[in-house]
Protein backbone atom coordinates (compact mmCIF):
# COMPACT_ATOMS: atom_id res chain seq x y z
CA UNK A 1 0.00 0.00 0.00
CA UNK A 2 1.40 3.37 -0.81
CA UNK A 3 0.76 5.99 1.39
CA UNK A 4 1.78 9.78 2.17
CA UNK A 5 2.91 11.48 4.92
CA UNK A 6 2.38 15.11 6.03
CA UNK A 7 2.88 17.25 8.56
CA UNK A 8 4.70 16.69 12.36
CA UNK A 9 8.28 14.67 11.69
CA UNK A 10 8.21 13.78 15.68
CA UNK A 11 6.10 12.31 18.27
CA UNK A 12 2.82 13.57 17.76
CA UNK A 13 -0.01 11.73 17.47
CA UNK A 14 -1.30 10.07 14.20
CA UNK A 15 -4.44 11.14 12.56
CA UNK A 16 -4.98 8.66 9.49
CA UNK A 17 -8.09 10.11 6.77
CA UNK A 18 -9.67 7.71 4.86
CA UNK A 19 -12.20 8.78 1.84
CA UNK A 20 -15.38 7.35 0.78
CA UNK A 21 -16.46 5.46 -2.37
CA UNK A 22 -14.14 7.52 -4.86
CA UNK A 23 -11.14 6.02 -2.76
CA UNK A 24 -8.59 8.94 -3.10
CA UNK A 25 -6.56 10.32 -0.69
CA UNK A 26 -6.83 13.99 -2.01
CA UNK A 27 -10.45 13.95 -0.68
CA UNK A 28 -8.92 15.30 2.50
CA UNK A 29 -6.85 18.13 1.35
CA UNK A 30 -9.43 20.86 2.59
CA UNK A 31 -8.55 19.19 6.32
CA UNK A 32 -4.86 19.10 5.97
CA UNK A 33 -3.60 22.75 7.03
CA UNK A 34 -5.66 22.38 10.25
CA UNK A 35 -4.43 18.84 11.14
CA UNK A 36 -0.28 19.69 10.48
CA UNK A 37 0.19 21.69 12.72
CA UNK A 38 -0.30 19.33 15.63
CA UNK A 39 -0.29 16.14 13.94
CA UNK A 40 1.61 13.48 11.42
CA UNK A 41 -1.09 13.02 9.31
CA UNK A 42 -1.48 10.08 7.07
CA UNK A 43 -3.09 10.28 3.30
CA UNK A 44 -3.87 6.92 1.25
CA UNK A 45 -5.47 5.89 -1.82
CA UNK A 46 -7.83 2.78 -1.31
CA UNK A 47 -6.62 -0.37 -2.53
CA UNK A 48 -8.00 -0.35 -6.34
CA UNK A 49 -7.40 2.91 -6.70
CA UNK A 50 -5.51 6.22 -7.55
CA UNK A 51 -1.75 5.13 -6.28
CA UNK A 52 -2.73 1.64 -4.91
CA UNK A 53 -4.82 0.96 -8.39
CA UNK A 54 -4.95 -2.86 -9.55
CA UNK A 55 -8.04 -5.21 -10.13
CA UNK A 56 -9.80 -5.87 -7.12
CA UNK A 57 -10.45 -10.18 -5.81
CA UNK A 58 -13.97 -10.90 -5.89
CA UNK A 59 -15.70 -10.97 -2.25
CA UNK A 60 -13.30 -7.39 -1.36
CA UNK A 61 -14.97 -6.27 1.66
CA UNK A 62 -14.83 -4.02 4.57
CA UNK A 63 -12.62 -6.32 6.48
CA UNK A 64 -9.76 -6.47 3.50
CA UNK A 65 -9.79 -2.69 3.56
CA UNK A 66 -9.38 -2.57 7.45
CA UNK A 67 -6.43 -5.15 6.93
CA UNK A 68 -4.90 -2.61 4.64
CA UNK A 69 -4.88 0.33 7.26
CA UNK A 70 -3.36 -2.24 9.96
CA UNK A 71 -0.55 -2.82 6.87
CA UNK A 72 0.17 1.29 6.68
CA UNK A 73 0.43 1.61 10.46
CA UNK A 74 2.73 -1.13 10.22
CA UNK A 75 4.61 0.04 7.65
CA UNK A 76 4.99 3.47 9.75
CA UNK A 77 5.83 1.67 12.85
CA UNK A 78 2.34 3.23 14.70
CA UNK A 79 1.45 1.30 17.20
CA UNK A 80 -2.15 3.67 17.95
CA UNK A 81 -3.66 6.28 15.27
CA UNK A 82 -6.55 8.40 15.55
CA UNK A 83 -8.58 7.68 12.09
CA UNK A 84 -11.22 9.94 10.46
CA UNK A 85 -13.08 7.76 7.74
CA UNK A 86 -15.83 9.43 5.26
CA UNK A 87 -18.91 7.12 4.53
CA UNK A 88 -16.91 4.15 3.36
CA UNK A 89 -14.30 5.19 5.26
CA UNK A 90 -16.29 5.45 8.30
CA UNK A 91 -17.02 1.83 7.43
CA UNK A 92 -13.15 1.13 7.76
CA UNK A 93 -12.90 2.77 10.71
CA UNK A 94 -15.77 0.97 12.37
CA UNK A 95 -14.29 -2.02 11.26
CA UNK A 96 -11.23 -1.63 12.40
CA UNK A 97 -12.45 -0.44 16.32
CA UNK A 98 -13.95 -4.13 16.12
CA UNK A 99 -10.58 -5.78 14.55
CA UNK A 100 -7.88 -3.80 16.13
CA UNK A 101 -8.95 -1.95 18.63
CA UNK A 102 -5.66 -1.65 20.35
CA UNK A 103 -4.70 0.14 17.14
CA UNK A 104 -7.46 2.93 17.79
CA UNK A 105 -7.01 5.96 19.77
CA UNK A 106 -9.96 7.99 18.92
CA UNK A 107 -12.13 7.41 15.69
CA UNK A 108 -14.16 10.31 13.79
CA UNK A 109 -17.12 9.03 11.17
CA UNK A 110 -18.84 11.30 8.73
CA UNK A 111 -21.76 10.63 7.10
CA UNK A 112 -21.47 7.17 7.79
CA UNK A 113 -23.92 4.25 8.94
CA UNK A 114 -23.74 1.24 10.91
CA UNK A 115 -26.40 -0.62 8.10
CA UNK A 116 -27.49 0.84 5.17
CA UNK A 117 -30.47 2.67 4.93
CA UNK A 118 -33.47 1.68 1.95
CA UNK A 119 -32.67 5.21 0.97
CA UNK A 120 -28.69 5.20 0.01
CA UNK A 121 -29.09 1.47 -1.44
CA UNK A 122 -31.89 3.45 -3.83
CA UNK A 123 -29.20 5.88 -4.53
CA UNK A 124 -26.48 3.45 -5.34
CA UNK A 125 -28.63 1.18 -7.42
CA UNK A 126 -29.34 4.61 -9.76
CA UNK A 127 -25.58 5.04 -10.01
CA UNK A 128 -24.83 1.59 -10.03
CA UNK A 129 -27.44 1.83 -13.56
CA UNK A 130 -25.79 4.49 -14.74
CA UNK A 131 -22.74 2.98 -15.06
CA UNK A 132 -23.83 -0.22 -16.47
CA UNK A 133 -26.29 0.78 -18.89
CA UNK A 134 -25.12 4.85 -19.89
CA UNK A 135 -21.23 4.81 -19.01
CA UNK A 136 -18.75 6.17 -16.78
CA UNK A 137 -18.95 9.78 -18.15
CA UNK A 138 -22.95 9.43 -17.10
CA UNK A 139 -22.01 8.18 -13.91
CA UNK A 140 -19.54 10.53 -13.52
CA UNK A 141 -20.98 13.38 -14.57
CA UNK A 142 -24.01 13.00 -11.78
CA UNK A 143 -21.93 12.24 -8.96
CA UNK A 144 -21.74 15.50 -7.97
CA UNK A 145 -25.11 15.73 -7.46
CA UNK A 146 -24.89 13.08 -4.69
CA UNK A 147 -21.97 14.71 -3.00
CA UNK A 148 -22.66 18.66 -2.93
CA UNK A 149 -25.91 20.90 -2.44
CA UNK A 150 -27.49 22.54 -5.42
CA UNK A 151 -26.35 26.01 -4.46
CA UNK A 152 -22.77 24.94 -3.91
CA UNK A 153 -22.81 23.09 -7.52
CA UNK A 154 -24.51 25.74 -9.12
CA UNK A 155 -21.66 28.56 -8.46
CA UNK A 156 -18.80 25.96 -9.68
CA UNK A 157 -19.80 24.60 -13.30
CA UNK A 158 -16.18 25.41 -14.88
CA UNK A 159 -14.49 23.71 -11.94
CA UNK A 160 -16.94 20.93 -11.75
CA UNK A 161 -16.50 20.46 -15.62
CA UNK A 162 -12.63 20.27 -15.40
CA UNK A 163 -13.12 18.10 -12.00
CA UNK A 164 -15.23 15.83 -14.19
CA UNK A 165 -12.80 15.27 -16.64
CA UNK A 166 -9.63 14.54 -14.44
CA UNK A 167 -12.49 11.62 -12.37
CA UNK A 168 -12.43 10.02 -16.02
CA UNK A 169 -8.72 10.13 -16.45
CA UNK A 170 -8.28 8.75 -12.70
CA UNK A 171 -11.45 6.66 -12.81
CA UNK A 172 -10.55 3.69 -10.64
CA UNK A 173 -12.35 1.23 -13.46
CA UNK A 174 -16.17 -0.53 -13.07
CA UNK A 175 -15.23 -2.80 -12.13
CA UNK A 176 -13.77 -2.00 -8.89
CA UNK A 177 -16.00 0.70 -8.23
CA UNK A 178 -18.72 -2.43 -8.70
CA UNK A 179 -16.83 -4.18 -6.13
CA UNK A 180 -16.80 -1.38 -3.61
CA UNK A 181 -20.13 -0.52 -3.69
CA UNK A 182 -21.31 -3.87 -3.66
CA UNK A 183 -18.99 -4.21 -0.29
CA UNK A 184 -20.31 -0.63 1.44
CA UNK A 185 -23.95 -1.87 0.95
CA UNK A 186 -23.47 -5.32 2.22
CA UNK A 187 -21.64 -4.12 5.22
CA UNK A 188 -23.76 -4.75 8.74
CA UNK A 189 -21.72 -3.84 12.07
CA UNK A 190 -25.26 -2.73 14.12
CA UNK A 191 -25.18 -5.31 16.22
CA UNK A 192 -21.35 -4.89 17.60
CA UNK A 193 -21.71 -1.57 17.73
CA UNK A 194 -21.59 -2.06 21.76
CA UNK A 195 -18.32 -3.41 21.30
CA UNK A 196 -16.57 -0.07 19.75
CA UNK A 197 -14.38 1.28 22.82
CA UNK A 198 -12.72 4.04 21.00
CA UNK A 199 -14.28 7.59 21.73
CA UNK A 200 -15.93 8.77 18.59
CA UNK A 201 -17.28 12.13 16.98
CA UNK A 202 -19.88 11.19 14.50
CA UNK A 203 -20.57 13.53 12.00
CA UNK A 204 -23.11 14.51 9.77
CA UNK A 205 -24.56 17.04 7.15
CA UNK A 206 -28.50 17.79 7.64
CA UNK A 207 -28.73 18.29 3.78
CA UNK A 208 -26.88 15.00 2.65
CA UNK A 209 -29.22 13.13 -0.08
CA UNK A 210 -27.04 10.20 0.01
CA UNK A 211 -26.69 9.14 3.42
CA UNK A 212 -29.83 10.41 5.83
CA UNK A 213 -28.28 12.24 8.62
CA UNK A 214 -30.63 9.96 10.87
CA UNK A 215 -28.28 7.56 9.92
CA UNK A 216 -25.35 8.72 11.18
CA UNK A 217 -27.92 10.01 14.22
CA UNK A 218 -28.78 6.28 14.81
CA UNK A 219 -25.06 5.27 14.27
CA UNK A 220 -23.58 7.47 17.47
CA UNK A 221 -26.35 6.28 19.66
CA UNK A 222 -25.24 2.83 19.66
CA UNK A 223 -21.63 3.90 20.14
CA UNK A 224 -20.62 3.62 23.93
CA UNK A 225 -18.50 6.71 23.83
CA UNK A 226 -19.79 8.80 21.22
CA UNK A 227 -20.37 12.50 20.19
CA UNK A 228 -22.50 13.59 17.59
CA UNK A 229 -22.17 16.34 15.48
CA UNK A 230 -24.78 17.68 12.89
CA UNK A 231 -23.91 20.63 10.46
CA UNK A 232 -27.04 22.47 8.26
CA UNK A 233 -25.59 22.25 5.29
CA UNK A 234 -22.79 20.76 3.05
CA UNK A 235 -24.04 17.72 1.89
CA UNK A 236 -22.77 14.48 1.74
CA UNK A 237 -19.31 16.05 0.97
CA UNK A 238 -19.72 18.45 3.66
CA UNK A 239 -16.16 18.41 4.30
CA UNK A 240 -14.94 19.94 0.72
CA UNK A 241 -17.89 22.00 0.21
CA UNK A 242 -17.72 23.99 3.83
CA UNK A 243 -15.14 22.22 5.83
CA UNK A 244 -14.05 25.06 8.48
CA UNK A 245 -17.12 24.11 10.63
CA UNK A 246 -16.03 20.35 10.42
CA UNK A 247 -12.36 21.11 11.10
CA UNK A 248 -12.96 23.02 14.07
CA UNK A 249 -14.92 20.56 15.33
CA UNK A 250 -12.48 17.67 14.17
CA UNK A 251 -9.19 19.68 15.81
CA UNK A 252 -11.62 20.19 19.18
CA UNK A 253 -12.27 16.66 19.47
CA UNK A 254 -8.39 14.78 18.65
CA UNK A 255 -7.03 17.46 21.13
CA UNK A 256 -9.20 17.11 24.03
CA UNK A 257 -8.25 15.95 27.14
Amino acid sequence: MQYEVHGRKDAAATVLLSAGLGGLGSFWLPQLAALTEQFRVVLYDHRGTGQNAGPLPDGHDIAAMADDVVQILDSLGVARVHMVGHALGGLIGLELALRAPARLDRLVLVNAWSRGEAHTARCFAMRRQLLLHVGVEAYLQAQPIFLYPAAWLAQRSAQLAEEAVQAQRHFQGSANLLKRIDALLSYDASDRLDQVIAPTLVAASRDDILVPWTASQKLAAGLPQARFWLTAEGGHACTVSDPAPFNRRLVEFLTAG
